[in-house]
Parts: C-alpha cells; structure tokens; sequence
C-alpha cells in the first residue's frame, strides 16, 4: 500500500521536472531515463522475466528514437550526424539484445550512452543558455 503512494508520488514529481525542464534538462532527463531502463531490462533479463525484459527495451528504443529523431543536423553538423549514427547503432544494439537475450549487448549500450551522458552534463550552464536563446530565435524567425 505504501509503495503505491510512493510511486505515485514520483509520478507527480516527474511530471512537475518535466513541466519546469529547459531543453537541456529534458535531454539529460532522458537519456539517464534509458540508462536506467537499460539496467531494469537487465535485471529482468537475468530473471528470465521476458515480458518485463520487452517492455524496458522498448522503452529504451523508443527514448533514443526520440533523441536521434530531435537532432537538428543542419545547424549540428558533424558531430550531429555521428550521434545519429550512433543512436542508430544503439537501436541496433538493443533489439539484438532483446532477441538473443544478451547482456553484453545491453552493457554495450550502456557504455556506449553514459560518456555522452557525462558530457552533456558537463556543458557549461552559459552555453546551455546561448543554445536555448538560438533555439528560440531560430523558431521566432519560422
């Protein structure tokens, strides 16, 4: 019974997080969203719980179609088109994973999205600012 409150509780505050996000935020929030996920599928993985295996991948499929799907490739450039070669190669990863039930695929992931993770919580708050502010011109001018 108490569970049950405490998630809803969370559910309440992320949806709140979400609300208040800039950009930036929104895309940490969701790549440590598939991280997490990542380490759930394991785990039910090494259950042999298939069904809640499924679902996590899927999720973690659907978070980096987002992430790659958003990528503004004519303004990012290079580095742009790397990440979408990336996410792409990620997406691969995890539906492998999925079909042959192995974990070094998922750790593969894992390892693959945590540097890019770590980086984008490096950037230095006056460039996350100078983004958000092109980012909004750049709509104005549509």
């Amino acid at each position: 019974m108490a569970l049950t409150g405490i998630n809803a509780y969370r559910k309440g505050n992320l949806k709140q997080d979400i609300a208040n996000a800039d950009p930036h935020k929104l895309t940490l929030m969701l790549m440590q969203g598939a991280l997490d996920r990542i380490a759930y599928a394991k785990g039910a993985m090494e259950r042999r719980e298939y069904e809640l295996k499924s679902q996590y991948i899927s999720r973690v499929t659907a978070i980096l179609i987002n992430l790659r799907d958003t990528l503004d490739l004519k303004t990012g450039g290079e580095t742009a088109e790397n990440l979408f070669a990336l996410y792409d190669y990620m997406i691969e990863r995890l539906n492998l994973a999925h079909v042959k039930n192995d974990l070094k695929m998922l750790d593969e992931v894992t390892n693959l999205l945590s540097p890019i993770r770590d980086a984008w919580v490096q950037i230095p708050e006056e460039a996350k600012q100078e983004a958000f502010e092109a980012q909004r011109q750049k709509r104005q001018a549509v």
